[in-house]
C-alpha cells in the first residue's frame, strides 16, 4: 500500500497529511540484498514499506542473528537512535525487492506533522508494535519449544518461507537450520 493510502486510510478527514507526505518523505526501490542500515547505526531514518521485506539482524559474537521480519504497511526505525540518542543494536536489510517511502526523524518533527490530530497516537503505536515485538520474541525464544516458535512465526507471517532464506528464519527462530529442516520434515 502507497503510505499517501495509509495516511487517507488512517486520518479520512486530515487532507493536510497528504500535502505533508510529498515534501518529507521519498520514494525508494532497493533491490534484494540491500543493507538499509549495519548494525551499530546511528541513523535517524524512518521507513514505510509499501511493497517488499526487511527484516532487522543484529551480530552475536560476529554472527549475524535475525530479530524481526517487517512486511508491507510497517513504519519502521532505529528507535534507540531517534529516542535515546544511542547508536541501534540492529541493522535493516532488503530480502526481496522493496519499495519504501523514507524521511527522517528530525524531517517530521519540522514538518508539524505530529501536531495533527492522530498523528502522535500514530507514532506511538508504531514504537509499542516494535517494542511488542521484541518482547514476545524474547519471551518465545526462551519458553517455547522450537516448533512452537516456528507456527508462531507461520501464523504471523505465513509466506515467509517462500520469501526469505532459511538461515535467515532459522536464526530468528533461534534453532539451527538442520532443526528447522527436521521442523518443516514433520510438518509436510
Amino acid at each position: 500500500m502507497e503510505l499517501k493510502l495509509f495516511f487517507k486510510q488512517a486520518f479520512p478527514n486530515a487532507i493536510e497529511i497528504e500535502e505533508k507526505i510529498d515534501l518529507i518523505f521519498t520514494k525508494v526501490e532497493y533491490p534484494k540484498g540491500t543493507i538499509l542500515l549495519r548494525p551499530e547505526n546511528f541513523s535517524s531514518k524512518v521507513f514505510f514499506i509499501e511493497q517488499g521485506l526487511i527484516r532487522t539482524y543484529y551480530l552475536n559474537n560476529g554472527k549475524d542473528i535475525t530479530h524481526e521480519f517487517f512486511d508491507h504497511n510497517a513504519f519502521i526505525a532505529p528507535v534507540d537512535c531517534i529516542y535515546y540518542n544511542k547508536p541501534s543494536l540492529y541493522g535493516f536489510e532488503v530480502l526481496e525487492n522493496t519499495r519504501v517511502s523514507v524521511t527522517t526523524y528530525e524531517k517530521l518533527v519540522d514538518s508539524k506533522l505530529f501536531e495533527i490530530s492522530g498523528m502522535k497516537e500514530l507514532e506511538k503505536s508504531v514504537i509499542l508494535n516494535q517494542l511488542i515485538q521484541g518482547s514476545n520474541k524474547g519471551l518465545g525464544t526462551h519458553v517455547e519449544t522450537a516448533l512452537n516458535r516456528y507456527n508462531f512465526m507461520l501464523q504471523k507471517h505465513p509466506d515467509i518461507l517462500l520469501r526469505a532464506k532459511l538461515g535467515h528464519i532459522a536464526s530468528y527462530l533461534g534453532i539451527t537450520p538442520q532443526t528447522l529442516s527436521v521442523i518443516r520434515g514433520t510438518r509436510l
